[in-house]
C-alpha cells in the first residue's frame, strides 16, 4: 500500500519510512511560520495560516497522489485489484493536524485513506525496538579483498536471506569506502532501512558481513552490533595475491587525489614510513604496489578486530576458498552453517 509522508521536504529528506512518497503539506518555510504562530498567537491563528497554504495546493496534491498510485499499481499488480476506492496511508510527525487535513482531502476525492496512528514518531519507536530483538545471524568474515559483499549479493540471488549493511550505508567500510558510492544517508535513515530489513529477517537465519561498528560516518546500533559479535563467523580464507588483484580491480579506477586523501586519513595508524611510501607509489601511478602496503595494514587491522571477540574458538569457522566460483563458495558456507547449527541445537 502506498505511504504518503506529509511532513515538510526538510523533514522527509533527513529521514522517512523507506518507500514512502513525499507529499508535503507545507514547505520548510511555511512550517516554520505556522509553528511560530502556534507558539506565539495560539492554535486558531496557526490553523488559519495553514489553511491559506493548504487551499492553494489541494488540486496539485490530489494529482500527485494519483500519479504516485498509478506508478505503485504498475509495479505492484496485486495492489487493490478489483477495488473502486484505492487504499493509501497518510502520516505526519505524530498523527496530528497535518495528516488529518490531507487524509480528509484524499477521502473527499475518493481514496480509501488510512492514517498511521502516532505518525512517523511511532515508526521510529518501532524501528529502534527492532535492534533489541534476538536474531539468528551468520557472519560472513574474511580479510579485505575477499569479495564478501559480492558473495552476499550472490547469496541473495540464490534466495538466501541476507542484509547488505554496506549497501544500506552507501559505504564499503574502509578509508576508501566512499569511493564510487552515493552520499551516505543520515544515521536516522540508515536505522529506518536497517529496521525494515531486520523485520524481514525475523525468525530466519540471516547472513551479514563482518563489520566494525562504524561504517563511514554511520554507526550500527550497539545492541545489534553486540548480537553480531556473539554470532558464528564463517571466515573466507583467500590467498593474499588473489585479494590484492580483487582490490586493484575494484578500486583501481579513481582519481589519484582521492587515493592520497584516503591514505592521509589513516596515516597515524599506517605509520609515517608506510604513508610516505604508499603516497609515492600512488603518485607514480603504481596502484598495485601501493595497495599491497595498504592490504597488509588492513589485514592487521581486521585480524585484531576478528580476535577481539569472546569465545572466538567456538564462533570462528574457516572456509578454504580453493576457487573463485561464487556458487561453490556459497555451498561451502551453507553446508558449514548447517553443521554448526545442528551441533549447537
Amino acid at each position: 500500500m502506498p505511504v504518503f509522508d506529509v511532513r515538510s521536504p526538510g523533514e522527509f529528506q533527513h529521514a522517512h519510512i523507506p518507500g514512502a512518497y513525499s507529499l508535503p503539506l507545507f514547505t520548510d518555510e511555511e512550517r516554520a511560520v505556522v509553528g511560530t504562530l502556534y507558539k506565539q498567537q495560539g492554535k486558531q491563528k496557526a490553523v488559519k495560516a495553514g489553511l491559506d497554504y493548504f487551499g492553494t495546493r489541494m488540486r496539485a496534491m490530489v494529482e500527485e497522489v494519483e500519479k504516485a498510485v498509478k506508478a505503485f499499481q504498475k509495479s505492484n499488480p496485486a495492489y487493490a485489484a478489483g477495488e473502486d476506492a484505492l487504499p493509501v496511508i497518510v502520516h505526519c510527525w505524530r498523527g496530528g493536524m497535518r495528516s488529518a487535513g490531507v487524509a480528509w482531502l484524499l477521502d473527499v476525492y475518493g481514496f480509501r485513506v488510512h492514517t498511521l496512528v502516532g505518525g512517523y514518531k511511532a515508526y521510529r519507536k518501532w524501528a529502534l525496538s527492532r535492534f533489541e530483538d534476538p536474531y539468528d545471524f551468520r557472519i560472513l568474515g574474511g580479510y579485505t579483498g575477499s569479495a564478501k559483499t559480492d558473495i552476499l549479493e550472490a547469496m541473495r540471488q540464490e534466495d538466501v536471506n541476507i542484509i547488505n549493511l554496506e549497501g544500506l550505508a552507501h559505504h564499503k567500510g574502509s578509508a576508501f569506502g566512499a569511493m564510487g558510492q552515493e552520499p551516505q544517508p543520515s544515521q536516522e535513515m540508515f536505522e529506518n532501512k536497517l529496521a525494515l530489513a531486520l523485520f524481514g529477517a525475523k525468525g530466519k537465519a540471516c547472513w551479514l558481513e563482518d563489520e566494525s561498528q562504524r561504517i563511514g560516518k554511520l554507526t550500527i546500533p550497539h545492541a545489534l552490533w553486540r548480537s553480531m559479535r556473539q554470532s558464528p563467523v564463517f571466515f573466507l580464507d583467500k590467498p593474499f595475491e588473489e585479494r590484492l588483484d580483487y582490490i586493484v580491480k575494484t578500486y583501481g579506477g579513481f582519481d589519484q587525489e582521492k587515493y592520497v586523501q584516503a591514505v592521509l586519513r589513516i596515516q597515524k595508524r599506517l605509520g609515517p614510513m608506510e604513508t610516505k611510501t604508499t603516497i609515492g607509489l600512488l603518485l607514480e601511478n603504481n596502484i598495485h604496489e601501493a595497495f599491497r602496503i595498504l592490504l597488509v595494514y588492513y589485514d592487521k587491522t581486521y585480524r585484531k578486530s576478528l580476535h577481539n571477540r569472546e569465545n572466538l574458538d567456538q564462533l570462528l569457522h574457516t572456509i578454504p576458498c580453493t576457487n573463485t566460483n561464487s556458487h561453490s563458495i556459497i555451498q561451502q558456507l551453507l553446508t558449514c552453517a548447517s553443521q554448526v547449527s545442528l551441533a549447537s541445537s
